[in-house]
């Protein structure tokens, strides 16, 4: 059944494998998407920034340059865009680095077109509820002695420029835009990382530290990014 958007979705399929992209191209298009190819890494770069594509599928095993370096600087560029990755590797440590990198699902081969394709259609999904839920200025903001601009992904304290990957800069947004609010860690896998079968919530407890290490005054003593015993995090904009 074809897609009932209004407006055509655009989905780049990154593979060296021919194969794989005809089997991709015919299940996205027969719903409804335009579907564009790219086989290495610099191609996959350059389709992306000359197309600006809905989602990505992307495979990890790339000539050029490797899948993990494409998802990182697509992210960089545009860090709402969805980017499933599909790889033939199981490593946890793997998975939670592509995450880490920002990529919002990640699919185990051999895999099922039709689940591929569910996944695609569900961080789709999550993607624009996340723009309908923005307000207008929430492109740059502030709090403490940090101003943040997401747009441009740039942030700084106190006038210094901070580093943040692009899913360091998701989950700052999450929090920001639910001040005051207790966030489980549970719902911050779910919403965040879009993964509901993620390895374990300490990898949620690592990224708000590496925030707290960053952007707090004292990072043992918190007052942006604070620990709710039993419940989760809640971010106060306070100083």
């Amino acid at each position: 059944m074809a897609t009932t958007a209004s407006k055509v979705e655009t989905v780049l399929v990154v593979d060296d494998d021919p194969r794989m992209q005809t089997i991709l191209q015919r299940l996205f298009k027969a719903e409804g998407y335009e579907v564009i190819t790219a086989h290495d890494g610099p191609q996959a770069v350059e389709t992306f920034t000359a197309r600006s594509p809905s989602a990505v599928v992307l495979d990890l095993m790339l000539p050029g340059f490797s899948g993990r370096e494409v998802c990182k600087r697509l992210k960089s560029s545009s860090p709402d865009t969805p980017v499933v990755v599909v790889s033939a590797v199981t490593d946890v440590t793997d998975k939670v680095l592509l995450l880490e990198l920002g990529a919002d699902d990640y699919v185990t081969k051999p895999f099922s077109p039709r689940e591929l394709f569910a996944r695609v259609q569900a961080t789709l999904r999550r993607s624009r509820l996340r723009s309908s839920r923005k307000p207008a200025s929430a492109e740059v903001t502030a709090f403490g002695d940090c101003e943040v601009d997401f747009s441009g992904m740039t942030l700084r304290r106190n006038g210094v420029a901070v580093s943040l990957t692009a899913h360091g800069f998701k989950l700052l947004r999450f929090f920001l835009e639910r001040p005051e609010r207790v966030i489980s860690r549970e719902e911050l896998l779910n919403q965040v990382w879009g993964y509901n079968s993620y390895p374990t919530t300490r990898t949620v407890d690592n990224q708000v530290l590496k925030l707290r290490q960053k952007l707090e005054r004292d990072p043992c003593q918190p007052v942006h990014f604070v620990t709710v015993h039993g419940a989760g995090y809640k971010f106060s904009p306070a100083t």
